[in-house]
């Protein structure tokens, strides 16, 4: 099969469009032909070299995966070739340790993230997923929006309703809301009641945030503190949930943005740098660092149950073929992209001529 293979880190050159062996069905494995593999920062810091924890190159990149099932393993239950799925960001749990009795299979301590051990990863052709980690995909859902279920919503899903807990009337900050993650965010906390304030340094997304759930937008300069406009739109009290989906780059007005017993959602992190931080500033004010991880097949699950209800919208911004993955990358970093870009590893298509989906 075609893959795109990363040998070391580096930047997209490192990217190397390769022939590897097709997987073939391990006991509890599924073998998927891939429709569509979202492109996610995180498979950026995995091939730039920032991100290193749980990554062994060489590596097929890309943990957003759906598609069609063409072969399972022995001891597979549940899935049957034709079917279509989507993944979790993960290839293997062990489904027996307490985290994973206990419904936080993301901390698994033996789970492998698809994408950065090894040739298990979405830019190819064909993955195989153990089935534990495998759900399937409803009939109302097509597989490009599939593709992006797990990260972009189910990882929001976790931190709005299952870890933040956002109640209605709460007001809550959502940085970063241009991407994937911040414009599923717009829409969850909207669905639950909540005052929503997104931030972005792009203008041209504006309009689009104030669609999918935005009651104010605030753009500014990079490197510009916007805590002020945030205060102003809660009568000076601040948020009551930040969902932070840009880390460090945006601490400080996040830190002075959030109000007395507010609740920080630590879900992104753009850049491998560290921040100076008085723990004094959040314990006198009752605030709370919380950290979200990952999604769970059930998360997943109501995440294509809320898709069907049309409380959810997947928004795919462009199609890339497997061989303009580096483009596809490009137009990552430049944050020209809104919503998610995925590739499509069996289109045809010219890797300078991505095709634009329609929202």
């Amino acid at each position: 099969m075609k893959a795109i293979v990363v040998h070391e880190p580096g930047g997209v050159d490192v990217m190397n469009l390769e022939t590897v062996d097709d997987p073939v069905a391990d006991d509890k494995d599924v073998v998927i032909e891939v429709d569509a593999c979202g492109v996610c920062t995180h498979d950026i810091l995995v091939r730039d070299g920032t991100l290193k924890m749980g990554v062994r190159m060489p590596c097929i990149l890309g943990h957003e995966i759906a598609g069609t099932v063409v072969a399972v393993g022995k001891s597979v239950t549940g899935f049957d070739p034709g079917d279509r799925v989507a993944t979790t960001q993960r290839y293997h749990v062990c489904g027996t340790c307490r985290f994973c009795r206990g419904a936080h299979e993301p901390l698994c301590r033996q789970r492998r993230f698809l994408g950065d051990w090894g040739l298990v990863g979405g830019y190819a052709q064909f993955v195989a997923v153990e089935f534990d980690n495998v759900a399937h995909v409803p009939a109302g859902v097509d597989l490009t929006a599939a593709s992006i279920a797990a990260c972009t919503m189910g990882t929001i899903l976790n931190a709005v309703r299952d870890v933040g807990r956002v109640r209605v009337g709460e007001a809550v900050l959502v940085t970063g809301a241009g991407g994937g993650l911040g414009l599923h965010s717009l829409q969850l906390a909207n669905a639950l009641g909540a005052y929503v304030i997104a931030q972005t340094s792009s203008p041209d997304k504006a309009a689009l945030m104030k669609a999918m759930g935005a009651h104010e937008v605030i753009v500014h300069a990079r490197g510009e503190d916007f805590s002020s406009q945030v205060k102003a739109f809660t009568g000076g009290e601040g948020v009551d949930v930040i969902i932070d989906n840009v880390g460090t780059p945006l601490f400080e007005p996040m830190r002075r943005s959030l109000a007395i017993l507010g609740r920080w959602l630590l879900i992104g992190q753009l850049d491998g740098t560290f921040v100076p931080f008085n723990p004094a500033q959040l314990f006198l004010k009752g605030q709370s660092m919380l950290s979200v991880t990952s999604t769970t097949r059930d998360q997943l699950a109501d995440v294509f149950e809320l898709i069907e209800r049309g409380k959810l919208e997947p928004v795919v911004d462009r199609s890339f073929a497997l061989d303009a993955a580096r483009e596809a990358h490009l137009e990552v970093e430049a944050g020209r992209i809104t919503g998610r870009a995925v590739i499509r590893p069996n289109l045809v298509d010219s890797p300078t001529n991505p095709s634009r989906d329609d929202r």
